[in-house]
């Protein structure tokens, strides 16, 4: 089912709610509050459709070919989640495939977002990127341009804004980006009077800590999966990024 030397989704899964329960029982958190996101990122179909036989209702995606191609062979129930950057000559498509973008990084995306998901009779739930680490060159709104883009976002009838998501810099404060998050999130609450649901932060080498800080979407791939092949290392890849 897995693949040749590949552990079970479920013995997998298994060990990482356990893990999650126990960093939540520190903080006094609810594990049922704490939503897994298997990222199906450089894996087939197959290892996709085991994670929903797991149990896992929700599936990432970093490409918006790559979501095509499984979609159809992944059975429902299934929430999918774009969780990498999103070309503008993309937003048709990814209207048209997923649940939710947790990537929306400005104003121009989620008006392209809203134009799109009216077209097609719907509304979509979307995620603010934010950059946490500091870094001028990654992707994501700086946390003090958050209050306005937010403020957009809840003016746009076709889209539903759920949350924040962001990624921890590989190797640095993880807990440090993560607090960041948590704090930008209440205040957009308080300044514009809403409820943002979900904090989507964590993936599998510091989802432990994201966990004490709040998160309620853990984006995991290799703690589910097991290491990514070629195919997660071509050109244009971010592995390790979106999520692990």
């Amino acid at each position: 089912m897995g693949g040749e030397g590949a552990r079970p989704v479920s013995e997998c899964l298994a060990s990482v709610r356990a893990a999650v329960a126990g960093a939540a029982r520190e903080v006094n958190r609810d594990p049922t509050a704490i939503r897994i996101i298997a990222v199906t990122k450089g894996f087939p179909a197959e290892r996709a459709a085991e994670a929903v036989r797991a149990g896992l209702a929700d599936l990432g995606e970093n490409y918006v070919q790559e979501a095509r191609r499984k979609r159809s062979a992944v059975a429902p129930p299934a929430r999918w989640h774009l969780i990498g950057g999103l070309q503008r000559n993309k937003v048709r498509a990814a209207v048209g495939l997923f649940d939710v973008v947790q990537t929306v990084d400005g104003e121009p995306l989620a008006e392209l977002l809203a134009s799109e998901a009216a077209r097609a009779g719907r509304r979509l739930a979307v995620l603010l990127q934010v950059n946490t680490t500091g870094e001028g060159a990654r992707r994501g709104l700086s946390p003090e341009g958050v209050e306005p883009v937010a403020r957009t976002v809840l003016g746009l009838r076709a889209l539903v804004l759920e949350g924040l998501m962001t990624i921890a810099l590989p190797g640095g404060d993880a807990r440090a980006c993560f607090r960041t998050l948590a704090e930008v999130r209440k205040h957009v609450e308080t300044c514009l009077g809403v409820e943002l649901p979900h904090l989507s932060m964590g993936m599998s080498d510091d989802f432990r800590v994201a966990v004490e800080e709040g998160a309620t979407l853990l984006r995991l791939g290799r703690a589910l999966f097991g290491a990514r092949g070629a195919a997660a290392g071509r050109p244009g890849s971010s592995a390790g990024g979106e999520g692990s």
